[in-house]
């Protein structure tokens, strides 16, 4: 089973970035946790922080990946295209959001990505991951 995760605008920063709000462990530290815990996975990681590498990311697994986690960190909130790009593709996708997005500003309580995504998971910091791994596994 090949699952992606990929990852938007200023995640690159977990672990020194607003500690309060994201906690303070890098995700390529947390990455080979999920590595160890799900070893029937061949789980791949990518990070951008420009909108078109996301959607040209999403084009280029979407077809044959078993599973995309997405979190699309301030695009979630502004990006038709990405939208876009995921109604365009197969490939089931699970948005995952570390912080809980409707406890925090009002403009990040609106997601456009929610309504082309198998579903949402928001809040539970990065174990939110792991509970995306946990559902696209759990569909084969």
């Amino acid at each position: 089973m090949k699952i992606i995760i990929i990852n938007g605008p200023n995640l690159n920063l977990l672990g020194t970035r607003e500690k309060s709000i994201y906690g303070d462990e890098s995700f390529e530290g947390y990455l080979e946790k999920l590595k160890g815990t799900f070893t029937e996975v061949d789980l791949s990681y990518y990070q951008s922080n420009v909108e078109g590498e996301l959607i040209n990311k999403l084009h280029e697994v979407g077809f044959d990946y078993d599973g995309i986690i997405f979190n699309g960190g301030g695009y979630t909130h502004t990006s038709v295209a990405i939208s876009d790009a995921i109604a365009a593709i197969k490939t089931p996708v699970v948005e995952v959001h570390i912080s809980n997005i409707h406890a925090r500003e009002e403009f990040r309580h609106l997601s456009l990505i929610t309504k082309e995504c198998a579903g949402m998971i928001t809040g539970f910091g990065l174990k939110g991951y792991e509970m995306a791994l946990g559902y696209l596994t759990s569909k084969t």
